[in-house]
């Protein structure tokens, strides 16, 4: 994945998106920082249809079937100091 500043990704947009085409996703940065990825629309149309509904992701759990204890411990983080 090519790294590109901001002001870089908009001088040569046209570039950005023709790499991500061709060679993949392009990070794009702001102050070094990642903000955001350019990817083709053939890698964001897989990524949409391989997105699962969440019952779906939880039905797979490793977890199905344990007996898990949910109730919340309501006793008090810590004690309170009084100053």
């Amino acid at each position: 994945m090519q790294n590109w500043s901001l002001q870089e990704a908009k001088n040569k947009l046209s570039e950005v998106v023709d790499r991500a085409c061709g060679e993949g996703p392009q990070l794009i940065t702001k102050r070094g920082v990642p903000h955001a990825v350019v990817i083709s629309f053939a890698d964001w149309q897989k990524l949409a249809r391989s997105r699962e509904k969440m019952s779906e992701f939880f039905r797979r759990s490793p977890l199905v079937g344990v007996d898990l204890d949910l109730e919340r411990d309501r006793s008090p983080a810590r004690e309170r100091v009084a100053l």
